[in-house]
């Protein structure tokens, strides 16, 4: 047999079954991470990257995804299908065996594909145990298969039910109510943005996504088609398109080394943040790794001799750290590793130590060309190195401010602060709330037990129009980090967070329900996101949400939180009723603050959450950047329902 013919024989015997899957339905978190908003979007994930398999192998170059009116939801690709013969070992279909038993797939086989998406492989399976209907449906070899299932257990035997001259599969499923009891409701926005990741990802692949149930002003249902030539060039342009670009092209490169595929691409701006999003064989590692370290490595290196050789640095005299050649910089590093080992809290750093030494000579190569072949663009980077080294002196003495600050205050915390008595961060939470005049209310409507009042004066500064020193210099935000007991970086990364002391599991941001009250919840999301990033990614950020109206009629009272609510509340008492608008939080007394966003028992509390970083990123980039044009057509499009979760 040849090795071609080897390869594509992708028949019942390339799928191995590793375990059962009996544990699935009583412990979905251990495989799907939670079972709330993002467990439920995981589904998708874990289908679309069976799909997304094909692709990489070269089988497959369009995916479908389609949001059915009842929540349910249709990946149908070109792929090979999923082998319908008989599975030996297990006695059935190979399609029965892939859907009912954990861990079971071609991914598992490295004669069917060298390298696959998905995090730990747990695979289709989990998403048809936690279905409470899943049907697949396979056109191979001129034929169509089918098979139903409930809950994870097939219905019936895979059958034939027609011919076809087309070929791939065809998953239909809808999560669990049983299981999913906070939401089976999809986002669209959420399920684009993970598409359009994924284009970008896999150049040349058409992947597209269909919401039947809204269409637009037209009377289309709202659909979205991706595609990327290039890839992460592409990306890149895509993430920069709100920032001012400092050299003119992007840097990019895509290729083996040391056995590993790697693709780079990489620009700097004229911003002060870094930016840097890495994946593994498609997924997001958020907490990095060892590509990461590659990367860095790479880059410091061959440009730190680049400026030392060319004699740019001659009349410099602060020292160049690899944190300045990072300033500015916007990267995409992605690697395909056959056997990925992930580490940290969540399972998204790579650990494989082979990848860093291939990913760093894979940018220093990449690099020593570019350098070579663009003088005048080498020149830029390195003048905005030497003046990233020159604020980060600066930036050191305002971080050594904001530590004697804590020191020489009373008890180490901001006067402002009114602290609660409970010592135990889990049970504790501060309320940043907008004015002294709100603060005053939330202070005596408070539970002095668990509940902490940091009034902010106005707005606080734009972080992300800010060198680091003016971020430090600033009162309001030292006194941020000074009442949540955290302490800022080291030298290596003057940006890292160190939450070992920290005061509070919840970190409320309260401010008023209008336009203000909404930038200023930006401003504060922003610092957060491009500061303290840990604390949002541990779950500790929240946003509280005020009442709009008051409608009293007599002795009745109820609150509404929009105009909806009001209409409905005013139908429902009937006859004349007292509408009061809540233009500020200090409208509120004390009691009326408690009953409606402060008390536990009945407030609802948004909290904030990071689905794709690098989609974070550019949205923070361009409200809160200097190109007006994109924030004012995304305001034009969002403002009247805009439900941003960062």
């Amino acid at each position: 047999m040849s090795d071609e013919i080897k390869k594509d024989a992708y028949s019942a015997e390339s799928i191995q079954a590793l375990e059962g899957m009996e544990h699935v339905r009583k412990r979905p978190s251990m495989y799907i991470g939670d079972i709330g908003v993002r467990g439920l979007h995981h589904l998708v994930y874990e289908v679309v990257d069976n799909s997304i398999d094909e692709a990489m192998g070269g089988y497959c170059d369009t995916i479908n995804v389609y949001i059915n009116e009842d929540n349910s939801v249709t990946v149908k690709d070109n792929g090979r299908g999923i082998p319908v013969d008989h599975h030996k070992k297990e006695g059935v279909s190979a399609l029965e065996v892939v859907m009912t038993k954990i861990g079971a797939g071609g991914k598992f086989d490295k004669d069917s594909y060298k390298v696959s998406g998905g995090l730990h492989g747990v695979g289709v399976s989990v998403v048809n145990a936690l279905s409470i209907h899943l049907k697949a449906e396979v056109h191979r070899d001129g034929k169509i298969w089918q098979q139903e299932y409930e809950r994870g257990k097939a219905l019936y035997p895979v059958k034939s039910v027609g011919e076809s001259t087309e070929r791939g599969t065809i998953v239909t499923f809808k999560p669990d109510f049983e299981i999913f009891q906070q939401t089976l409701e999809y986002s669209y926005e959420t399920l684009a943005t993970r598409m359009r990741e994924l284009a970008f990802l896999n150049k040349k692949l058409h992947i597209s996504i269909t919401d039947y149930r809204q269409k637009d002003d037209e009377g289309n249902f709202i659909s979205e088609i991706f595609y990327s030539e290039v890839g992460l060039p592409e990306y890149i342009k895509y993430l920069e398109g709100t920032r001012e670009p400092l050299i003119s092209k992007v840097i990019s490169m895509e290729g083996e080394k040391q056995g590993v595929p790697v693709e780079v691409a990489m620009t700097y701006n004229t911003t002060y943040a870094e930016n840097l999003h890495s994946y593994v064989n498609n997924i997001n590692t958020h907490e990095g790794g060892t590509h990461l370290a590659g990367f860095r490595r790479g880059l410091t290196n061959t440009l730190k001799k680049y400026a030392e050789t060319s004699g740019l640095l001659d009349k410099v005299k602060v020292e160049i750290t690899g944190d300045d050649f990072r300033e500015g910089l916007t990267a995409i590093i992605s690697v395909k590793v056959q056997e990925p080992q992930f580490e940290g809290q969540t399972k998204t750093k790579l650990g494989n130590r082979e990848v860093t030494a291939a990913v760093s000579q894979a940018v220093s190569d990449m690099l020593d060309i570019y350098l070579e072949e663009n003088p005048n663009e080498a020149r830029l980077i390195v003048e905005k190195v030497i003046l990233a080294a020159t604020a980060r002196q600066a930036a050191r003495k305002a971080r050594e401010m904001v530590q004697r600050k804590s020191v020489m205050s009373i008890g180490g915390l901001p006067g402002k602060l009114s602290d609660c008595s409970n010592n135990d961060p889990v049970q504790s939470e501060i309320f940043l709330v907008e004015g002294d005049s709100a603060g005053g209310t939330a202070k005596q409507g408070r539970d002095r037990n668990f509940q902490a009042i940091m009034p902010l004066r106005g707005k606080i500064l734009n972080v992300e129009k800010a060198m680091q020193h003016k971020v430090f210099d600033n009162e309001e935000i030292r006194n941020i980090y000074t009442a949540l007991g955290v302490s800022i970086g080291t030298e290596e990364d003057p940006r890292a967070l160190n939450m070992v002391k920290l005061r509070y599991h919840k970190v409320v941001i309260m401010t008023d329900a209008d336009v203000d009250g909404s930038h200023i919840t930006t401003l504060i999301l922003t610092f957060f996101f491009r500061y303290m990033r840990e604390l949002i990614e541990a779950g500790y950020v929240y946003v509280a949400t005020p009442p709009l109206y008051l409608v009293k009629k007599g002795n009745k009272k109820e609150y509404a939180w929009n105009d909806q609510q009001r209409e409905l509340i005013t139908q429902q008492m009937g006859g004349s009723t007292t509408i009061q608008r809540y233009k500020g939080l200090g409208e509120m007394n004390a009691e009326q603050l408690w009953d409606t966003t402060m008390n536990p028992e009945f407030r609802t509390l948004r909290q904030i959450t990071i689905e794709s970083g690098a989609e974070a990123d550019r949205i923070f980039s361009m409200l809160m950047g200097e190109d007006v044009p994109p924030r004012r057509e995304f305001i034009e499009k969002n403002a009247i329902y805009a439900n941003i979760d960062a």
